[in-house]
């Protein structure tokens, strides 16, 4: 079974380039173990819809890569992380450490 990769963010929110290419190096080597889904959240509808947790947003499995539960009132806005935006090895260690759970 295929790890489920969501990555969650909005075109407004200067950070979500920075995750997008940390992601994409994050995966390289192990595009057969994963399903990836890109998901634009263009709206406040759309926010909704997906629980938003703010721009860049990575869910493995449907868990946030940070273990952030999904807002009470999603909305577009961007996202603060404590260390930073993620880098790839941080990522794909996490990946790792999923897929060996599996």
């Amino acid at each position: 079974m295929k790890l489920r990769i969501e990555y969650q963010y909005f075109e407004g929110c200067p950070n979500h380039r920075i995750m997008g290419e940390n992601l994409k190096g994050a995966l390289e080597g192990l595009e057969d173990k994963i399903e990836l889904k890109k998901v634009l959240v263009e709206d406040e509808a759309t926010a909704k819809q997906v629980g938003f947790r703010g721009s860049p947003t990575l869910l493995i499995n449907g868990e946030d890569i940070e273990g952030v539960p999904a807002r009470a009132e999603p909305s577009l806005s961007c996202r603060f992380y404590v260390n930073g935006i993620p880098s790839s090895d941080e990522i794909k260690k996490i990946i790792i450490e999923k897929i060996n759970m599996e």
